[in-house]
């Protein structure tokens, strides 16, 4: 009995100790992952910091967007690409939207010189009739500003 009950605590310990799946079941991160976002963060706040290393963008759509109307409760999908015209990478530390209805999308790796990128946002026009005009601003290591103000208009009807 002793060696049965010894037994089972090693098989618990072993199966504790097995890795499982890079991705999470139910939806959360793994530490893994964590662990490389955090490291992902450092670097754009250490990017951002250092003004040694700040390059140029050119927006290569316009920074004012006037879109289709859309029905009421359709998502609607916006983008604006952009070129780093500098010498050094691009980091976009961050992007944030004018209200909780818009949720803005960055590339998460440094944009090299001469390349593109673009960043993304997806509006919600549920309960949104009507004349909307959002901004999303985009930080990152760019001079003469680090601050970028996008925006789009839309009519939901």
């Amino acid at each position: 009995m002793k060696r049965l009950g010894i037994f089972l605590v090693a098989a618990m310990a072993m199966t504790a100790c097995t890795s499982t799946d890079k991705k999470s079941t139910d939806g959360e991160m793994t530490p893994e992952q964590r662990k490389a976002d955090s490291l992902k963060a450092v670097e754009r706040q250490k990017a951002m910091a250092d003004t040694a290393n700040y390059t140029t963008i050119q927006w290569l759509d316009s920074m004012s967007v006037t879109l289709p109307t859309a029905k009421e409760g359709d998502p609607v999908n916006v983008s604006w690409r952009f070129k780093n015209t500098g010498d050094k990478p691009l980091v976009v530390a961050n992007v944030s939207a004018s209200c909780g209805c818009t949720v803005p999308e960055k590339p998460e790796e440094p944009i090299a010189p001469g390349a593109e990128g673009v960043i993304k946002a997806k509006f919600d026009s549920k309960g949104k009739k009507g004349h909307n005009e959002k901004h999303v601003t985009v930080d990152a290591n760019t001079k003469p500003s680090r601050s970028h103000e996008l925006e789009f208009q839309v009519e939901v009807q």
